[in-house]
């Protein structure tokens, strides 16, 4: 009678323990990786956007030259940080979504409805996917504007915007360095320095610096090279 008694006390603990991780999934209790360092900023007329270059499975490096700056329409790009399959597959699906939004408007698209969609899927399938986005560009309406989505579907603006794992290295630098007002090589130059300070402290990022510089002229991409990055230290 004991054996059987602590034996079905045993197999109610066992069920006791299956319904709370069902209501409590093992994803929950995990640290979240985002190994890349992203990066948007507004100026007067446009926005600059910058990214790393590198791309992990664990602790081994599969691209060292991956592109993170993902068009979305003519003037509307993501950064994208997270999984690399997740991040990817939102973003084609945003960017067939705007483009039936664009020909049912006959104009372009504004940065916002772009942000909101991602933030919709984001949103929809947060405990599916793992994926944060800043999503940046200009239009007529609003001009340069950069809108961050971080893991779980958020949305919000932001003049200055940074993700991934090299982002918590940054902060201070980002802090202390951003002003309002910067002209756009005065962005261009703050972006580089913060992507190279966050790739020599960040093991999950490396590679070349990637940026776009999206106006209403159009976009300019630019790549620096691991050789002509700017230089911090000697150590």
């Amino acid at each position: 009678m004991a054996a059987a008694a602590a034996s079905l006390h045993f197999s109610a603990q066992v069920s006791s323990l299956n319904n709370y991780n069902d209501l409590h999934p093992d994803w929950t209790q995990r640290e979240v990786s985002t190994g890349t360092t992203i990066m948007a900023v507004e100026f007067d007329g446009g926005v600059v956007m910058g990214a790393d270059s590198r791309t992990t499975t664990g602790s081994y490096i599969a691209n060292r030259v991956t592109d993170k700056l993902t068009p979305i329409h003519d003037r509307i790009f993501c950064c994208r940080s997270g999984s690399a399959a997740d991040t990817q597959a939102i973003a084609d699906a945003v960017t067939y979504q705007l483009g039936f939004h664009s020909i049912e408007l006959d104009e372009a698209p504004l940065v916002q409805t772009a942000a909101s969609l991602f933030r919709d899927m984001c949103y929809r399938y947060r405990e599916e996917l793992m994926a944060g986005i800043i999503v940046a560009g200009w239009d007529q309406r609003r001009g340069g504007q950069v809108y961050t989505v971080p893991v779980g579907g958020m949305l919000t603006r932001q003049p200055v915007s940074v993700g991934g794992s090299g982002s918590s290295y940054i902060y201070g630098y980002v802090d202390s360095n951003y002003r309002t007002g910067m002209n756009k090589e005065e962005c261009l130059k703050f972006t580089a320095g913060a992507l190279t300070l966050a790739m020599e402290r960040d093991g999950s990022s490396g590679g070349v610096v990637r940026m776009a510089i999206i106006t209403e002229k159009g976009v300019e991409r630019q790549v620096i090279l691991g050789n002509q990055l700017p230089q911090f230290s000697t150590v």
